[in-house]
């Protein structure tokens, strides 16, 4: 049963996951065994054939809803028997756009990673994000954005939440326009290309418990 739901999670079949993991809880299968073992493994297999360009962008949606279909049938279990997240993240995209696929990909990668994710939407003002951060007490903050337009935006949110003294939560920003220069020159922690850095860089985050962080993040 178990190879089954990863088989569905890499072709990105949402409706047989989610009846194959409601099948694996129903025999006794162990939820935190199944995500581990099998649905983590399965989204890092998508993660490699996305980097050798085997799979695109179409793919990595239809596997990340398959792994979301999957995560909300066992996500109950997980937190009855007080299983601890991964970490927590709040992610956006920033004041002024409208665009949220990149966005809610990594926000579905990060919850199949066993992350807590509180996504805040699209067109997110820096008072919102100072507001989820001080309410959420998230480990990361994310920050997305496509269009060049916004991109003052994300200065504007590093700001505010500096000014608001949550600098111990960690931010990092990604989206299409976003460069390695610019994320440096706005302050930001981090930053990749790809949306699986983002997954990778959150876990390397967590396991070092906040120490420095390489660039590898792209909400």
């Amino acid at each position: 049963m178990s190879d089954l739901l990863y088989d569905a999670i890499l072709k990105g079949d949402a409706t047989t996951a989610a009846i194959l993991a409601r099948q694996a809880i129903d025999q006794g299968s162990a939820p935190g065994q199944m995500v581990t073992r099998r649905m983590i493994p399965a989204m890092d297999e998508v993660g490699r054939r996305f980097e050798r360009g085997d799979y695109f962008v179409p793919e990595l949606l239809l596997s990340g809803r398959a792994m979301k279909a999957a995560l909300n049938i066992v996500r109950p279990l997980l937190a009855s028997g007080a299983a601890e997240p991964a970490g927590k993240v709040v992610i956006g995209t920033v004041q002024g756009d409208l665009h949220d696929i990149g966005k809610n990909l990594v926000a579905a990668l990060l919850e199949g990673g066993g992350f807590q994710v509180h996504d805040l939407g699209v067109d997110v003002s820096p008072s919102r994000f100072v507001e989820a951060v001080q309410q959420k007490a998230p480990d990361i903050v994310a920050l997305s954005a496509l269009l060049t337009v916004t991109l003052p935006a994300m200065r504007t949110t590093l700001d505010a939440l500096g000014r608001a003294g949550v600098r111990e939560q960690v931010r990092w920003v990604g989206g299409a326009p976003v460069t390695r220069q610019y994320a440096e020159e706005i302050g930001a922690d981090g930053y990749s290309d790809n949306a699986f850095g983002a997954v990778r860089m959150a876990r390397t985050l967590m396991e070092n418990s906040c120490d420095a962080i390489p660039n590898s993040s792209h909400p």
